[in-house]
């Protein structure tokens, strides 16, 4: 895993990282039919309405790499959303993921084990951002400027959790991971990033999780067309909520097109919200990381799955903004405490 710092002019910061890509001569897998172009740049005008900083940024990165700006845009849009044949043209896109949050003896944290194809594990990235104008934030990523989660300097963490969707139901809007990136920049809360969540055209389904220092969390389950809001349920002596593969609510599930094809989705969550009725009573931090590992039921253990695997391991402490991440299975990769967003809190951004 990369660890990567960016700061600044979000221009600036896209020139950055084009002369990272440049240097190690890096290129992209930009196969897009017909179907996905058109999506790309009806969702890359969708996008410059409301977050234009982040259009600057992949701007940045063309100009310097000579990718054409269009194509590019349109091949990060479609990810997380309707790249289906990314890697020789899979027929469908891989991706698992489990994402908690926990709050319960005065702690409140997140979790996640981000499930993928292996081949995603060594580009994967822990990014800290310090942008103009707005939030500092960690992103984690297997892709790049937008994320599958983060925590940022408020102490709000944000995430998403693929949904599988049918083509004829995708629609131009934000894929789930330009969401993260934009919710962990723009809002302070919980509340905050509901408000502007509920703004946003969702490209297709995913479910957004939102967790604050103070204790808030909820599931936003998305959809082009209605977006429903689990809250937290109460397990002991705390509170708890996940977000797996598919849709918890019944009135979302028609939108799920997986139809069970999830990696176990149902006994992820089961052993989540379990894990977190039963076991968060003594150091939570330990007993997210024997969660995420595993040693409460099946999370990680994929070993029967070809080409599938955890790449990484999250927990974030929202009080501390302390981060502690296993970058592999976390069954056979150590946690490590990464503690760059709090101290660099301690340094004006410009």
């Amino acid at each position: 895993m990369y660890h990567m710092r960016m700061k600044g002019d979000h221009y600036q910061m896209g020139v950055k990282r084009g002369r990272i890509f440049q240097k190690s001569r890096l290129s992209f897998p930009m196969r897009l039919d017909e179907f996905q172009i058109c999506h790309g740049l009806a969702s890359e005008e969708i996008l410059r309405d409301f977050f234009p900083e982040v259009c600057r940024e992949v701007q940045g990165v063309c100009d310097v790499t000579g990718a054409d700006y269009k194509r590019f845009i349109s091949w990060m849009l479609c990810m997380g959303c309707c790249m289906y044949n990314l890697e020789e043209n899979l027929p469908v896109e891989v991706r698992g993921c489990t994402a908690f949050a926990y709050s319960g003896s005065g702690r409140v944290l997140y979790g996640r084990n981000n499930d993928l194809p292996p081949y995603l594990k060594e580009d994967s990235k822990s990014e800290i951002y310090i942008p103009k104008n707005g939030n500092r934030f960690n992103l984690t990523t297997s892709s790049f400027i937008n994320g599958e989660e983060g925590l940022n300097e408020h102490g709000l963490a944000v995430a998403m959790t693929f949904v599988l969707t049918d083509l004829k139901d995708i629609r131009p809007g934000f894929n789930s991971c330009f969401i993260v990136r934009y919710l962990l920049e723009k809002a302070g809360n919980t509340e905050e990033a509901l408000s502007l969540l509920m703004e946003l055209p969702a490209a297709s389904g995913c479910n957004i999780l939102l967790a604050d220092k103070s204790g808030s969390m909820m599931v936003i389950e998305c959809t082009p067309y209605k977006k429903r809001i689990r809250q937290a349920e109460k397990t002991g002596e705390g509170w708890a909520v996940c977000a797996v593969n598919s849709f918890r609510s019944e009135e979302m599930k028609p939108y799920d097109f997986a139809k069970g094809e999830d990696y176990n989705s149902a006994g992820r969550y089961q052993t989540v919200m379990e894990s977190c009725r039963r076991r968060m009573r003594g150091d939570p931090v330990e007993e997210a990381q024997r969660l995420l590992r595993g040693e409460y039921g099946f999370m990680c253990q994929y070993d029967e799955e070809p080409d599938f695997e955890t790449v990484w391991s999250s927990v974030f402490d929202l009080k501390s903004l302390v981060i502690y991440r296993a970058e592999g299975d976390p069954r056979r990769n150590p946690f490590k405490k990464d503690e760059r967003l709090r101290s660099g809190l301690s340094v004006r951004p410009y």
